[in-house]
């Protein structure tokens, strides 16, 4: 009977006013999610929430719809009245946008304070007294220092979204910095895919008598999510990599990598096979981050070489499957990025490629989730016809990134790049001694 309460809600059921009613339709939003029915009147009542909800399931409009709102009803403040902080580029830049599309009826501006883009171009912004202010901790904390008549004294919202990265060791000083140059009477949202106990610690210092809303089990991925599993040897996993693609031709995929070089060798690889491949990293710059993706978007490239960095908070709509090229050592990151298709009740593929070396991680992962999963029926005689094609593609890609290894200095990194390349292409002995054999 709940769920078919919930299909009968509608946006306007859940106290919203006409004008945001209208852009959330502009948007397709045609009828709110679970996390937004459950956490959207508790917000206008004036209360923290805690959210709690997997990746994909409409945690943005959960905390933007409350904050317009109570923008609508404030008399034309002209100060900044809400800041959400987010751990990735990608994703804050993402809420902003969100923000904009849901505002535009009310005149909302915004600003993205993230690292990669010039801070003079973020305070010519910032002095234009946007009302919603989404950043990465790092560079909003360099505004507040920096910036001349930036201040986030008058602050009346706060939001901390997938709260359980912003306290990793990389965010937790700047966050707790900017705790302190904010005032103590504000509304705090805190959204999380995850309930550690460093979130736990957060919420008591940040919140007033949270409400909290758990829009899904500790740690589950989607009922419209097929996930299956391939086993293979290590040195056969471009070739079911490229027969996975080949049999799902015309799907839009992304496919993690767990380092940086591997997703450009992978999209060299794919291209010199006639595959619309395109890769995003953290070692790329942050307009040709943004390029990337807007080519996979727009449908330029239907194929995304990525790292973790794009796991979450890429709301791309239409992603058919995801393939994990590597599993991922932390069972968590095998949730958020399973997360990238299946959102927002739509179906999706994920296919995880398991070679000897990685068959723990993977028993790890099924154990997190809670199921066993089936097998991608692949054909290892048919898999094997394309050895010799996907050979030829890896030493072109090889020659092409030893050739522009030197050109482009990273950090001071690239020394050994030609080793990092002869390693991924079984040049040299990847593994060596330092991979402990598995057990069953």
């Amino acid at each position: 009977m709940e769920e078919e309460n919930n299909e009968m809600k509608s946006f306007k059921d859940l106290g919203l006013p006409e004008q945001l009613v209208e852009a959330c339709d502009k948007l397709g939003w045609k009828a709110p999610l679970k996390i937004q029915i459950e956490a959207i009147p508790l917000a206008l009542e004036g209360k923290d929430v805690i959210g709690l909800a997997q990746t994909g399931s409409g945690k943005t409009g959960a905390f933007a719809l409350p904050i317009l709102h109570a923008l609508l009803e404030a008399p034309q403040p002209n100060h900044y009245f809400a800041c959400v902080l987010s751990p990735t580029r990608e994703l804050a830049i993402q809420i902003s946008e969100q923000f904009e599309a849901l505002g535009s009826e009310i005149g909302v501006k915004c600003a993205a304070l993230v690292g990669g883009i010039d801070m003079v171009q973020q305070t010519l912004k910032l002095a234009k007294k946007p009302h919603i202010i989404v950043g990465t901790p790092g560079r909003v904390l360099d505004h507040l220092k920096n910036t001349k008549g930036f201040s986030l004294s008058k602050l009346k919202y706060l939001v901390l979204d997938e709260a359980d990265r912003l306290l990793n060791e990389d965010f937790e000083e700047s966050l707790n910095e900017i705790l302190g140059m904010i005032p103590r009477e504000r509304r705090t949202f805190l959204f999380s895919a995850t309930m550690t106990k460093k979130v736990e610690k957060l919420q008591r210092v940040c919140l007033r008598n949270p409400v909290k809303i758990e829009a899904s089990t500790k740690y589950s991925t989607v009922d419209t999510l097929k996930q299956q599993f391939c086993l293979l040897p290590a040195k056969q996993k471009d070739c079911y990599l490229v027969y996975i693609l080949t049999e799902m031709a015309g799907s839009t995929s992304m496919v993690f990598t767990r380092t940086c070089d591997a997703t450009r060798l992978l999209a060299l690889v794919l291209r010199n096979l006639g595959l619309k491949a395109i890769p995003i990293n953290g070692h790329m710059s942050q307009p040709k981050r943004l390029g990337a993706l807007n080519k996979f978007k727009s449908g330029d490239c239907n194929i995304l070489l990525c790292t973790d960095v794009a796991s979450r908070g890429l709301d791309i709509p239409a992603v058919d499957m995801v393939i994990n090229y590597d599993i991922p050592s932390n069972s968590k990151d095998y949730i958020h990025r399973v997360g990238r298709t299946a959102r927002a009740g739509r179906s999706g593929v994920a296919i995880s490629l398991v070679n000897q070396y990685e068959l723990e991680w993977f028993i790890q992962i099924e154990k997190l989730i809670g199921k066993k999963l089936p097998k991608y029926p692949a054909l290892p005689e048919e898999v094997l016809l394309l050895e010799e094609r996907v050979g030829e593609a890896k030493r072109l890609a090889a020659t092409k990134m030893k050739e522009s290894g030197g050109k482009k200095k990273r950090r001071g990194d690239d020394s050994g790049e030609d080793e990092d390349i002869d390693k991924y292409f079984g040049l040299k002995d990847r593994r060596k001694s330092s991979i402990k054999k598995f057990r069953r």
